[in-house]
């Protein structure tokens, strides 16, 4: 029987956060169900959730938004892996990363949370840090700008530009996650642009 995946997008609830910086997890979610033409739907952990499968007879995907805000991300989280019988390994999150330049993408398994809230929360939830990240660039500001207001700005017109690319490179990181394992996806995605 093919493996279950909980592939979760972080962010902020409501449609002030709707195209912020840090909702860019929840946009990589909303690209993965639209390529399979799946719609979300409320479940009773919290979260709003599509089922699919990454191909017809593949691995299942559960894609899951949490409708909480992003510091309290764990609980929904934690919900879902238990409701779906997924362990942390198969736990895919998918979030902003300040560190890493706006249009990358990097992945990686366990660590630290970077001191990233969301994260961070569902490390705790989770009893664990050792799952799978699919971390999406967003840069730090220029200038004296708090991070903490940064991410919570919508793109500027430049980032809207390279937005689409930005998120299909992480949506085609989670699908490469699951299909071949995170070094194959690692080398893919961590490598020079040519």
């Amino acid at each position: 029987m093919a493996q279950t995946w909980l592939v979760v997008g972080l962010g902020n609830p409501g449609p002030r956060y709707e195209l912020t910086r840090h909702n860019i997890g929840q946009l990589v979610l909303d690209e993965l169900a639209e390529r399979r033409g799946e719609r979300f739907r409320a479940h009773k952990a919290n979260a709003r959730v599509a089922e699919t499968w990454l191909r017809p007879g593949d691995a299942k995907l559960v894609l899951a938004k949490p409708n909480s805000f992003m510091n309290v991300s764990g609980g929904p989280v934690a919900a879902l892996a238990k409701f779906y019988g997924v362990e942390p390994e198969r736990v895919i999150v998918v979030h902003d990363e300040l560190d890493i330049p706006f249009d990358s993408v990097k992945l990686k398994s366990g660590g630290g949370h970077g001191g990233h809230n969301g994260v961070r929360d569902v490390a705790k939830a989770l009893g664990t840090p050792d799952f799978p990240r699919v971390r999406v660039g967003i840069g730090r500001p220029a200038g004296r700008q708090d991070p903490a207001d940064w991410v919570l700005d919508p793109f500027s017109s430049a980032e809207r530009g390279q937005l689409p690319l930005v998120i299909g490179d992480a949506a085609d990181a989670v699908e490469l996650l699951v299909d071949e394992g995170l070094i194959a996806a690692q080398q893919k995605h961590h490598a020079p642009r040519v």
